[in-house]
This record gives structure tokens, sequence and C-alpha cells, in this order.
């Protein structure tokens, strides 16, 4: 065992350190706020994971939505990305933070009271989030797909949670932070800083909001944003949690205190450079796509660092590993980090991305992630904490065993059928006949070739959720048969002393509030060398001339298309590539996208890229393409959206969306809101006699006949190259 550990423990400090004072005083831990978020993970992971498993099955089986709106894939996608992430995770991380935070500090949390507003906030921004989403409120800015009021309330749960932590971090007793406490710190004020540069909008009503940024800029803040969500969210925290849950379930110390420190701040500061990797190809500046596919692949070092500091601390517990459930789920759950880590700079690989992105292979990259390292280390320490709260032991370890095995080889089925489906499509896509055509013009094709491969995920899916569901009976008896202790007592020396001649990083582990702002400062960097060119300088976002604002009827038909969720299967965005330009048409510009809030130019292909789809097809094959897609495309898995033929116009929120636009840049000339919906009611009245001339019968003022007007204008402002029928 290496001997430059440091003086406090490195099992999460338990042991009491030697320059403290002998004199000791009694106090308690809150387990009862340690049990409460316990209870809304398992909660939350059932509901988020069962909403996972009808989006699966919804991708060979669409009619299982019933014709009900509320639950239409482009819906519930969303809503099961944030219960799995928000709900689910993010519960987990106050119940770990919670647990092991008094224990590494030696005090009670500062406030009972910040505690329980954190627990019951965060319940409620949930619930507020399930029901949104549902009705359609949503931004369409994946992972902050939540609308303002529900930001603002999240602020003030953040701000709460971190005021609570640091309060607890002044007034401990241990006079060092434990490395977990940094991990946890950096997830603080980094998640902050995130979650409120990306969420600032321009309200048009209670639930409607329009992003303050526009197309490329969006696209960029988006997707450091939804990156770094990842980086700090999903995993930084957790990785605290891997640093005093697993030493704590093997019984051993840390393999490498010096490992931890160069592992933890090389992270944070390359992690928020890496998101322009998620638009490699796209009409983002250049030099932004370098950056980011630069530090994606720098990124492996301090990543399996961490890895290889958690794995390397079971050295001589192999034996315990293969007895104890927990520690099983633990060591998967860090391998499965490791492949996630090594996978993503892959991706960033400008090669690799041409091939892969869009496809599959980022749902199963994504899956690595979420069911691997988030779920098995969530489901590790709940079959630790458990009984340590409730004074006894689990209730089965076959039960354990089991979910272990129907976890794992859930996760197997669900990643190589999605691997598979994404080789298909990708060798699909680019495939041309010896005369120099594409052998596979009809994107359809490409969907039917693996619909067989969406089977076998929700196959898998179905056992890891089958899973979950053993591990809620088995702690559920666990709870039955042990005694749950709300107040923990413990001792500890009553005076904290520091050591006068601390320097290095001893100095800094010992004074949180100045390590919050270093770990500020080292992500804030990155941020800040990739927005300001972009945003200051006007030749990275070049204009059309010819790139004309929305109409007032086009807009609508935005906010419906954003509403059910169509960019969740549908891109808008034609890379520079001879088998996009010519399936589609002429690649996407920059300057298209200049009056777009927020971006639309999503992230994976289940079906083909609009971007040039204005003019593609007539009205009529739209209006009965929204009603029964397989009347027009047959094999098609899209639902049909038999609402929109009965919902009218909200003729109302016109002109506070105009106003709205016009503040975040858009050239409405003044006084356009007054006559808007003239012009709107004008253009639908054309639209639906065009309609009618055909067969076709539908009220002008009705919803398919916005959606109509802005698939039509999609891509047509600028001259495009007539590309081969989807």
């Amino acid at each position: 065992m290496e001997k430059e550990r440091p003086a406090y423990s490195s099992y999460g400090g338990d042991t009491m350190n030697k320059n403290i004072s002998l004199q000791t005083e009694a106090f308690s831990y809150d387990n009862q706020i340690v049990k409460n978020f316990a209870m809304a993970t398992i909660f939350w992971g059932i509901v988020g994971m069962l909403v996972g498993l009808v989006a699966a099955v919804q991708l060979f089986w669409p009619q299982l939505n019933l014709g009900v709106q509320y639950v239409t894939f482009g819906r519930i996608r969303p809503l099961h990305t944030n219960a799995v992430i928000f709900a689910f995770v993010g519960n987990a991380i106050f119940m770990g933070v919670y647990y092991s935070l008094q224990r590494l500090c030696k005090t009670r949390m500062y406030s009972g009271l910040l505690s329980k507003i954190n627990f019951w906030g965060w319940q409620l921004i949930i619930l507020f989030a399930v029901v949104t989403f549902a009705l359609g409120y949503l931004t369409s800015k994946e992972y902050a797909e939540l609308e303002w009021p529900i930001d603002i309330a999240i602020t003030v749960v953040w701000v709460v949670f971190g005021i609570n932590m640091l309060a607890t971090l002044i007034k401990r007793r241990e006079p060092h932070m434990y490395v977990a406490i940094w991990f946890y710190l950096a997830t603080w004020v980094t998640v902050a800083i995130l979650h409120i540069v990306n969420s600032l909008e321009i309200p048009v009503s209670l639930f409607k909001s329009y992003s303050l940024y526009a197309g490329v800029q969006d696209a960029l803040v988006q997707w450091w944003y939804g990156h770094n969500a990842v980086a700090f969210f999903l995993t930084t925290p957790y990785l605290g949690l891997m640093y005093y849950f697993l030493p704590k379930a093997a019984n051993r110390p840390v393999y490498s205190y010096r490992l931890s420190i160069i592992h933890f701040w090389s992270l944070i500061f390359i992690y928020i450079w890496a998101g322009p990797h998620h638009l490699l190809y796209t009409a983002l500046p250049d030099w932004a796509q370098s950056l980011g596919t630069v530090f994606s692949i720098m990124l492996i070092a301090p990543s399996w660092g961490g890895m290889i500091n958690g794995l390397l601390t079971l050295r001589g517990a192999w034996d315990k590993v293969r007895e104890e459930p927990v520690l099983k789920f633990m060591v998967v759950a860090v391998t499965a980090y490791g492949m996630a880590t090594f996978e993503g700079p892959m991706l960033s690989l400008k090669n690799v991305n041409a091939a892969l992105h869009y496809t599959d292979w980022i749902i199963a990259h994504v899956h690595i992630g979420a069911l691997g390292w988030n779920g098995f280390l969530t489901f590790g320490i709940l079959y630790w904490l458990i009984p340590k709260l409730y004074r006894t032991d689990l209730f089965s370890k076959k039960l354990a065993n089991v979910h272990f095995w129907l976890g794992t080889l859930g996760i197997v089925f669900v990643a190589l059928s999605l691997y598979w489906a994404a080789v298909t499509q990708s060798l699909m896509w680019k495939q041309f006949t010896p005369l120099g055509v594409l052998q596979y013009p009809n994107f359809l094709e490409t969907v039917l070739q693996i619909i067989p491969m969406y089977v076998i995920r929700a196959v898998g899916a179905s056992a890891y959720f089958a899973g979950v569901i053993i591990m809620l009976l088995n702690l559920l008896r666990t709870m039955k048969k042990g005694n749950f202790l709300k107040d923990e007592r413990a001792e500890f020396p009553s005076v904290l002393m520091h050591a006068a001649n601390e320097k290095g990083h001893r100095w800094i582990e010992s004074r949180p509030v100045q390590f919050t702002i270093a770990a500020a400062v080292a992500i804030l960097i990155g941020g800040i060398v990739e927005f300001i060119p972009t945003f200051l300088v006007k030749s990275n976002i070049p204009t059309i001339a010819s790139v004309k604002p929305l109409t007032a009827l086009e807009q609508q038909g935005r906010d419906i298309y954003q509403r059910e969720g169509c960019n969740n299967c549908h891109s808008q965005m034609i890379r520079p590539f001879r088998s996009e330009t010519q399936r589609y048409g002429e690649y996407s510009k920059a300057g298209e996208f200049v009056y777009d809030h927020p971006f639309l130019w999503g992230s994976k292909r289940t079906g083909p890229d609009l971007q040039r789809e204005g003019g593609k097809y007539s009205d009529q094959w739209h209006f009965y393409h929204m009603l029964n897609p397989s009347s027009m495309s047959p094999g098609s898995i899209m639902p049909s959206y038999p609402w929109l033929y009965t919902q009218s116009i909200d003729l109302k929120t016109t002109r506070p969306k105009i106003i709205a636009l016009r503040k975040v840049g858009v050239p409405y000339v003044r006084g356009y809101e007054d006559t808007a919906n003239d012009e709107l009611i004008s253009q639908a009245n054309a639209i639906a006699k065009g309609l009618m001339a055909s067969g076709a019968v539908v009220e002008p003022d009705k919803e398919i006949i916005a959606l109509i007007a802005y698939l039509q204008r999609l891509g047509s402002d600028i001259k495009v190259t007539p590309a081969v029928n989807q």
C-alpha cells in the first residue's frame, strides 16, 4: 500500500487525526434525510426506467401510445431522460452526499430545514417536469427541456443545497476535506453555472419561452451544457460517491491519494472544453470543433486515472468481490465508467464521428454510462446503505445476485443491439452503387432493417427493469426486518486544529470556500475561450441575406413541432458529405439558423433529416403523413397525430411570441405583432384551400395547417440542390 497516504483516513475520513485534542463531544447524524432521498431514488428510478421501456417499445410498435397525445415517443422521451438523470440519479446524489458528508466532516448537516427544503423542493420539481413534459411544455434543448419557472425553482433548490453543504463544511470537525468532497464541491459550482447560462431565455407565457441564443451560438451553449451535464451531474458526483462508498464496502483504503489529486483537477479542467465534439461537421466554426476533439482525446487520461484508482482499491479483496453483490455492482459500475469514457473520446475523432453520429451508437454509448456507471453504482450503494440505516443485514444476497446478473445481461443486450443497429445504419446511409448513386435512397429502408435490433433492445431493457423490481422487493424486506435509526449518535474531538506549515494541496483541502473558487476558475476557462470568439467575432456566424424570419403561422408551426418532440427523431443539420448532400440536398450553413430560438439540429436520426424539407413534398402529402404515416410511408414507425386536426392554433399567443422573439434579436418590424394574426389567417386559408382542392378537408385554424406551413418553409430560404426522395 502506498506510503504517501495522508494523515486523514483513506477510508473516507473516519479515523481520528493525531493532531486533534482528545477531548470529545457527542452529536448525531441525520439519517432521516438520507432515508428520504433513498426512497425517492428507488421510486423515481422505477418510474424513469418504466417510461424508458415504454419508449423503447414504441420504436417498433408506435401504436402503444393508444393514440393519446400525452404519451407519444416525442413527449415521453424527454420525460424518460430527465426522470433518469434528475430524478433517479439526482436523488441518488443527494442521498450519497447527505450520508457521506456528515461522516466525512464529523458533524450533523448545518440545517435540517434546508435539508427538507432540498428534498421536497426537488420532488416538486420532478413532479412538475412529469406534468409539463406530458402536456408538451418544453424548450427542446436536450437535458434542459424544462421551462423557465421550473428552471428558476431548480436554481433556488440547488442554492439551498449548496448553502447547506458549504455551511456544514465550514463547521466540520475533520481538518481536511476528503477527496469525495472535492468532487461534490466541483459538481455544485459547475452545475450552477451551466444551468444558469444555458437557461437564459425570454418568457412568452407561464410555460413558454425562447432561448436568448440563436442557431450556432445556441448549439454551442447547449452542448457546452449538455456534455458537461453528463460530466458534472452524471460523473463528478458519482466519482465522489465512488471514492467514499467503494472503500467503505471493500473495507480498504483508496489506492492512491496523489492519483486522486491528478484525477480531480485534470478532469474538471479538461471536461469543460469537450462540448463541441457533439457538433462535428455541423455549422459550428471549425476551430471550435477542433478544440472539442483535442480536449476530448485528452479526457481519456484523467477518466481512466479515476477508474484505475477505483479498481486498484480492491487489490487483495477480489475474493470478497466474488462473495459480495455490493462490490460486484460497484466493480461493473467503475468498469462501465471506463468503457464510456474511452468510447466518448473515440466518438469525438472526426473520422469515427462521420460514420457514427446520428446513429444508435450514440444511444448505446449513453446507456453504457446511465445503466452501467450510474445505475449499478446506485444499486451497490443502496444495497450497502439500507442495511446500515436499518441496522440489519441485507434480506437476501441471492436476490441481489439475481438482480446483478439480470442487470448485466440487460446492459449487454441493450448495448450490443444498438451497436449492431448503428453499424447497419451507417453502412446503409453511405452505400453507393457502382453508378455513383445512393443504394438506399429511401431512408425508411434503413429503418426497417434495424427494427429487430429495437426488439432485442427492449428485451434487454425489460431484463434490467426486472432486476430493479427485484431490488425493490429485497430492500423492502430488509427494511421490514430492521429498525431504522433516525439520529445516529457519534463522538469526535471538539477542537479543530490546522497545521501551521500546510503547503500545496494540503493547504486548499482545509479551506472549502477557496477550494470552491479554485474549482470554478478551472471550469470557467474553457467556456470563456470557446464563447468569446463565437459571440463577439461576427465572421464566425456569417449571415445570409435571403434568410428571413418565419411568418407568424410558420412560427406557430415550429412551436408545435417542438411540443410534439419531432426533434427527438429528426435532425435539421445536413453535413458536408456526399452521402448526405445527395440524399437531402445542400449542406447546412451557419447563416440559415440566425433566427432559430432555440436551434433544432437534433442528435439522432430515427427519421430523415428535415433541413431541406420545404417544397420536397406537397401539402397533401404532409397532411396524410401526419394523420397516418404508414399510408405515405409503408412500414413507418412514426406515430400518428390525429389531435393536430382537431386542436386550433392559439391565436392569443401570436402577439407575445413576436414581441419575445424581437427581444432576442429576430428582426420583426415594429408593429408586426399587431398585424401578425391577419397574415397568419391569410396564409392558413391559402393552405387549407389548396388541401381542399386535393380532397384533404380541414379547417384553416387547425394546428396541422401551422405545422405544414413550417415544414414547407424549412431550408427554402437559400438555393438548394435537388435531393433524392427519402
